[in-house]
């Protein structure tokens, strides 16, 4: 279902958009876009008569809409069973696109039987639910039952029908089951009529989703119908280490996307030598250990040294042209530097993951530190500054600045005793000049200060 079509109650914003608030559960399994939304029908245009509904896990179905309600995607309809009754499910598609998908299912307008009784009441839908709710418990008592009586099978998902008088349950096995007894002991403890339906361990991972090695959603349960055979030869000629651990999905079979970028490794496959696998050398026979198939490179080392020697596919098919001759190549590791480019160095450096996780501690000790001694030397007599004391800012003009370059400074060496009285003779013009604007300062302050004692009469 598109955002741009979903007209269903309870969407914030209107359409899922990824927030997982409509009424459909969000972004559900096999989700259908309709691209033919936003188009203007013919004004003679007919509405095709057959409506594609969606019920749990991954059950679709296509059902007539002989009265011709007006329906839209995402609406909750009662309609036909075969048992009898009525079922409960999510519009998913309507118009032409649902004409395209008979086609693509190969199902014909003839076989389309069932009908839609009506659009769901609050009654029906208040029905539905509480069926709904008993599934999880139905579901783990029919596995106690299949346990008491010795039954090697795994139901792993129940589904109820929308009018609460049939419930459908799935389970896998490796066999064949012999589940009479065990259906008649349902049918006793749930009162409903009992169907068991064995299905196999990809279509178990479908219906009960989850997360892939990938991050992502299942493929299976959101998007893929159709499961192909997956051999280890796929993984074999992706160059995958052969660990079931890590290509088996959770079905416990091979994943599906293994077969993904088969078809593109095949391709790239066809230029590399497949039957490379020493080349024999002045320095000694060198043993394939790796082939890049993209970049075309494939990597040897000599027996008792660690390091891979990359050679390209040409130079390693000119290499084995040499040996069916019975010449023996040059050192590769002397081809491979003498080819060698000298390496662009860059101006910056990787420095991820060499900080110290402790270093955001000690500059918090430091500056503790420095504020404790700062503390102390405030705290010593006659350190602070007061009124009296406070030396003013030097102020410099432009006039009364020398003008003496940095070359003729350069040429005065200052004297041990200039060093030690704090400059030269400039330096101790521009102190005196401050100290008596600090002492007339002073004075002015020392008058304020008696006015304020004796006022004038």
């Amino acid at each position: 279902m598109g955002c741009g079509s979903c007209s269903s109650g309870g969407c914030t914003p209107a359409g899922c958009k990824s927030n997982g608030s409509c009424l459909t559960n969000g972004c559900s399994k096999l989700d259908v876009y309709d691209w033919l939304s936003h188009m203007d029908m013919p004004a003679n245009y007919k509405p095709f008569s057959i409506v594609e509904v969606k019920f749990k896990g991954s059950r679709k179905e296509f059902y007539k809409n002989n009265d011709n309600v007006y329906l839209e995607a995402g609406e909750l309809v009662a309609v036909e069973t075969t048992t009898g009754g009525f079922d409960i499910g999510h519009v998913s598609l309507t118009g032409e696109l649902v004409r395209m998908q008979m086609v693509k299912r190969h199902v014909k307008e003839a076989d389309v039987v069932k009908k839609i009784y009506r659009k769901a009441t609050p009654a029906d839908v208040d029905k539905w639910k509480a069926a709904k709710d008993l599934e999880w418990e139905t579901m783990h008592r029919s596995r106690k039952l299949a346990l008491d009586l010795n039954l090697s099978m795994k139901i792993s998902d129940v589904d109820y029908q929308g009018d609460k008088t049939k419930a459908t349950f799935y389970y896998t096995a490796e066999g064949r089951v012999d589940f009479r007894e065990l259906i008649k002991k349902m049918a006793e403890a749930f009162r409903i009529r009992i169907e068991m339906r064995q299905i196999g361990m990809r279509q178990e991972a479908s219906r009960l989703g989850g997360i892939g090695s990938c991050g992502r959603e299942l493929c299976c349960s959101t998007w893929l119908t159709d499961f192909k055979t997956v051999s280890t030869a796929a993984a074999r000629y992706q160059n995958l280490s052969l660990n079931t651990l890590k290509l088996a999905g959770q079905c416990g079979k091979l994943k599906c996307c293994l077969n993904y970028e088969l078809d593109t490794y095949m391709d790239a496959l066809k230029y590399i030598p497949d039957d490379v696998h020493i080349l024999r050398t002045e320095k000694g026979d060198a043993r394939l250990q790796k082939t890049d198939i993209f970049k075309r490179i494939m990597w040897f080392s000599y027996p008792g040294e660690e390091s891979w020697i990359p050679l390209k596919i040409v130079e390693v098919k000119e290499i084995q042209r040499m040996n069916k001759e019975g010449v023996l190549a040059p050192d590769l590791a002397q081809k491979v530097q003498e080819e060698a480019k000298p390496v662009k160095s860059f101006d910056y450096e990787n420095v991820v993951g060499q900080d110290s996780l402790t270093r955001l501690d000690e500059r918090s000790r430091n500056k503790k530190k420095n504020k404790n001694r700062n503390k102390n030397k405030q705290g010593q007599p006659g350190t602070q500054p007061t009124v009296n004391n406070k030396p003013s800012p030097p102020q410099q003009t432009a006039q009364s600045k020398p003008a003496i370059s940095r070359d003729a400074q350069a040429q005065q060496p200052q004297t041990a005793q200039q060093r030690k009285e704090g400059g030269s003779r400039n330096d101790r013009h521009r102190r005196n000049k401050n100290r008596g604007g600090q002492n007339r300062n002073n004075g002015g302050d020392q008058q304020n200060r008696d006015n304020q004692q004796n006022p004038p009469q």
